[in-house]
C-alpha cells in the first residue's frame, strides 16, 4: 500500500503544483491525461484496500465516482489558491494575504461539508467498518498530499 500511496501522492503533487506552471506551454490535454492517471491510480489504491465484495463494489463505485467528481471541484479551488499564492508571493500585500487565508478556510470548510454530506450515501452501500476504512484511506491520502505541499510551498515573507 505504501508504494502505491506514494505514487498517487507524487501524481497529486505534480497535478496541483507543477502541471499548472507547465500547462502554459503544453497542450491542454496534458492536464487531462495527468488527472486521469491520478484518478486511476487512486481508484486502484482504494480498490486494493477496501476488500469489497462484488455486491458492495457494485453499490460503492457509483457513490465513489460522484464523490470524487464533487471533490474535484474542491481540488480545483485548491489548485487555484496555490497558483494565486505563487503569483503573489514576491509582492504579497496584507489584503492579498487576507484573501488567500479566507479562501483556504472556505476550501477546508467545503471539504468537510462534502465529506459529511456523503457519509450517509457511503453508509447506505457499505458496513460501518468499511465506511470507516474508506474515510481512513481518504484521510491518509489527503494528509500526505498536504504534507508534501507544505514541504514545497514556501512560507509567506
Amino acid at each position: 500500500m505504501k508504494k502505491r500511496l506514494s505514487a498517487v501522492i507524487v501524481l497529486c503533487i505534480l497535478f496541483l503544483c507543477i502541471v499548472p506552471v507547465c500547462a502554459q506551454d503544453k497542450p491542454a490535454d496534458t492536464n487531462q491525461l495527468v488527472r486521469e492517471k491520478i484518478q486511476a491510480d487512486k481508484k486502484l489504491l482504494i480498490a486494493e484496500n477496501m476488500q469489497l465484495t462484488e455486491a458492495e463494489a457494485k453499490a460503492f463505485w457509483p457513490v465513489y465516482e460522484s464523490y470524487q467528481k464533487d471533490m474535484g471541484k474542491i481540488v480545483e479551488r485548491t489548485k487555484k489558491l496555490i497558483e494565486d499564492y505563487a503569483k503573489n508571493y514576491q509582492t504579497m500585500t496584507d489584503a492579498t494575504a487576507k484573501k488567500l487565508v479566507n479562501e483556504m478556510l472556505v476550501i477546508e470548510n467545503e471539504r468537510f461539508k462534502l465529506r459529511r454530506a456523503y457519509l450517509p450515501k457511503f453508509r447506505k452501500v457499505l458496513s460501518e467498518k468499511k465506511v470507516a476504512r474508506y474515510y481512513q484511506l481518504e484521510n491518509k491520502i489527503h494528509a500526505v498530499v498536504m504534507y508534501e505541499l507544505a514541504k514545497i510551498i514556501p512560507l509567506m515573507k
